[in-house]
């Protein structure tokens, strides 16, 4: 067990026995980012709730309903949450009830799902609220018995003494209610886990298989209204004048009308953003009608030349221009190229590469180059809005809430408390829907048509309104000796219109001549958080480099990462080294042992190695790969993953799962391209991504054990699959593969 101080005070920690027959229920603002699904039981449980963040509540019968509004788009941390609040409080699992509830600003904090933080922010809260609940119901049964607490235990719901007395937590709640908050709380120990580290089924599976109304697309309101928006054609232009009589004549049609997303001087926040700030929407009873209606459009568009934006971030307010002009990939291409070889900044240096390359015996120098990718989540945009004069209801899948209130507030002139923000589970996210363009569009429509409207984007709506991950590209370099000794290494990338590199991660730390620069060029391509932001880039460019090195070193590729990693532990270079050498090299040791690297028994495949580190945990990808029907195909991948505690097996296996899906299709065939500012994929039909049959047939996923607490786990097992399937690549195809998608350059 383990003593610990409460991070909370009585008003943080408020009590309420409202609950009709004496209950007990405990909130706690800590609470504000825990995520729940609602169980498949119908209670009839008293209506009178106080207003809290995060609750536990605990009725007479013994059911523990959890509360927590974080959104879910498909991790499951709405039931890997609540069993984190389950276990302290020693509860059955089977007596809890989940469900998520509304945003509130003010009492729950941003909400924000992604980044990988969910589990990793809120476990030693989660925990203490848990703990904290199951200390006060002992001191209830304490003092109702006329025990010392000491004496009292509880287990599965139940409090017991020695002397036979026993009373279900229910039993106990009201008694509890009136108790102080404890100052200081035990923690269980991990060894001593029940449900935690336990494979629990998603919460809401039930819901999902059997097709219920979850999702925003499902979202209903009387009186709703369609909208759909007509945006430029090109990135760089923008609405001239537009002809809508033929489409006012159309069936079903409301209004059409031309709208502007920003005013002029408006300031954004942090993940604010306008790749078409002048709108043409059409308004109409339902989807097929408005969508048939739009076609008959007739707009002029022209270029937009450069625009400036106020953006609000960490550093405060600061002026953005953003380039007019018309973009395509060949011209971005070119220009990378030329900045590639202009001087970059400088974002570490140890020792002196410059001389260690000068006095080299031999260097090999490799360029890396991937294209912007759409986000495509299974579920296009869409957002629901009733705004009136007096207050606005929002409902729809949105990652950070709390981050599109302040802008909602200014671009509706109305206060916080007067949003209502309903979230709903998003159909994929990715880091799309943490960007909140389509929420405010949605609004200021409602507030134009003066009706409750849903806006919705179409497959095509989605994919050409831009927040892409960025275009990339990067040069490494390696520096050997006589003896083929690695002493420099030098990384330089650029992107559009962002850099990938993180300047002090592996193999930082490792090298004694170490250089990382980095450029950027800007664009009117808007770009967003793409899972793994620059990390899905930045690992496939850097572990596809050092297999070529362990190569040319004449070094088996896990052992030569693993003498690098050594020498980050025994001798580091550097002080900012991002990541712990003995859990990577965990992760790298475990999947060559599960994989029988370099055993026999495994001649029919060609494999491929990475690892990598990114949202404080580790993961690491054996690929085995083989020619079907003559071309490439990942038939078996192993993959090893240290993220500390797993607190659901099950869900944990299936999110490194997807992700090496996701992987493996982006590697081989995402690609979004531009020709005259105007994106080329329009739809599914030239966007490629993997199919069904082309997903391997066996993904074998395996933890480092340990008590570490829990770090990120949704994005970190992604990036590591494109080194992982370049290298695979290499000994497939006997060449080295340098441009994403690597289908491309396959010759079948």
């Amino acid at each position: 067990m383990e003593n610990t101080k409460t991070t909370y005070n009585r008003r943080s920690f408020l009590k309420s026995s409202a609950l009709a027959g004496g209950g007990l229920m405990l909130s706690f603002s800590w609470l504000s980012s825990a995520k729940a699904a609602e169980k498949m039981v119908e209670l009839n449980l008293p209506e009178q709730w106080s207003e809290l963040t995060g609750y536990i509540k605990i009725t007479p019968d013994n059911v523990i309903k959890i509360m927590c509004p974080n959104p879910e788009f498909g991790q499951n941390v709405m039931t890997s949450l609540p069993m984190i609040i389950a276990e302290e409080l020693d509860v059955d699992w089977k007596d809890v009830v989940v469900e998520m509830g509304p945003h509130d600003n003010t009492k729950l904090g941003p909400q924000f799902t992604g980044g990988s933080n969910s589990v990793r922010m809120y476990w030693k809260p989660l925990r203490e609220a848990g703990a904290a609940a199951r200390q006060m119901l002992c001191e209830a049964a304490a003092q109702t018995w006329g025990v010392p607490v000491g004496e009292v235990t509880a287990e599965a719901g139940v409090l017991h003494h020695s002397s036979s007395k026993s009373a279900k937590y229910g039993e106990m709640a009201g008694k509890a209610a009136t108790l102080a908050v404890p100052k200081e709380i035990i923690l269980k120990s991990p060894k001593g886990f029940s449900i935690v580290r336990k494979s629990k089924k998603n919460v809401e599976g039930q819901k999902i298989v059997t097709g219920k109304p979850l999702f925003g697309l499902d979202y209903r309101a009387d009186g709703m209204l369609i909208a759909m928006i007509q945006h430029p054609p090109a990135f760089g232009m923008k609405l001239k004048s537009f002809d809508a009589s033929q489409t006012l004549k159309m069936p079903g049609i409301k209004d059409v009308f031309r709208m502007k997303l920003y005013e002029e001087g408006f300031e954004q926040g942090g993940f604010d953003t306008r790749t078409f700030n002048d709108l043409l929407v059409v308004v109409g009873a339902t989807t097929w009608e408005v969508m048939s209606a739009r076609k008959k459009l007739v707009a002029q568009w022209e270029p937009a030349g450069d625009t400036k934006d106020f953006m609000m971030g960490r550093g405060g307010k600061r002026e953005v221009i953003v380039p007019g002009g018309i973009e395509s990939t060949s011209a971005q291409l070119k220009k990378m190229q030329e900045y590639a070889q202009k001087p970059a900044q400088q974002l570490r240096k140890d020792g002196d590469p410059e001389t260690a390359f000068k006095n080299a015996a031999q260097v090999i120098e490799r360029t890396y180059n991937a294209p912007f990718l759409a986000h495509n989540c299974m579920e296009p945009m869409n957002f629901f809005a009733d705004v009136t004069d007096e207050k606005a209801v929002l409902a729809g899948p949105l990652q950070a809430p709390g981050w599109v209130e302040p802008t909602l507030s200014k671009l509706l002139n109305l206060p916080a408390d007067k949003i209502e923000i309903q979230m709903t589970r998003m159909g994929g996210g990715f880091g799309r829907r943490a960007y909140g363009q389509y929420i405010y569009e949605a609004a200021l429509i409602s507030k134009q048509v003066k009706a409750p409207v849903k806006l919705i984007y179409s497959r095509e709506d989605d994919m050409t309104y831009g927040i892409y991950r960025p275009m990339y590209t990067a040069t490494y370099r390696a520096a050997l000796d006589a003896d083929k000794n690695l002493i420099a290494f030098h990384v330089k990338g650029g992107g559009i219109p962002e850099h990938p590199i993180h300047a002090n991660r592996f193999p930082a730390g490792a090298v004694d001549n170490y250089l990382a620069e980095g450029w950027e060029i800007p664009s009117n391509i808007t770009i967003g958080a793409f899972r793994a932001p620059r990390s899905n880039f930045n690992a496939a460019a850097e572990q596809s480099f050092l297999d070529e090195l362990a190569e040319a070193m004449g070094k088996d590729p896990i052992e030569f990462r693993l003498e690098l990693l050594k020498r980050a532990k025994e001798n580091p270079v550097g002080k900012n080294n991002e990541y712990d050498p003995d859990r990577y090299a965990g992760v790298l040791t475990l999947v060559r042992d599960k994989s029988n690297w370099n055993k026999e028994g495994n001649e029919k495949y060609n494999r491929g190695v990475a690892a990598y580190f990114c949202h404080n945990s580790y993961a690491a990808h054996v690929v085995d790969m083989v020619t079907r029907d003559g071309q490439p195909y990942v038939e078996r991948v192993f993959s090893a993953m240290d993220c500390g505690i797993v607190v659901n097996p099950d869900s944990a296996k299936n999110m490194v799962q997807g992700a090496v899906v996701d992987g493996i299709g982006n590697a081989l065939y995402g690609a979004l391209t531009h020709k005259n500012g105007s994106a080329e994929q329009t739809n599914f039909n030239n966007y490629r991504i993997i199919r069904h049959n082309e997903a391997p047939q066996k993904i074998e996923v395996h933890f480092v054990e340990n008590d570490i607490d829990p770090t990120g786990l949704g994005e970190p097992p992604f990036p590591p699959v494109f080194g992982a399937v370049a290298n695979a690549l290499y000994k497939n195809t006997g060449k080295r593969h340098y441009n994403q998608p690597f289908s491309t350059s396959i010759v079948g």
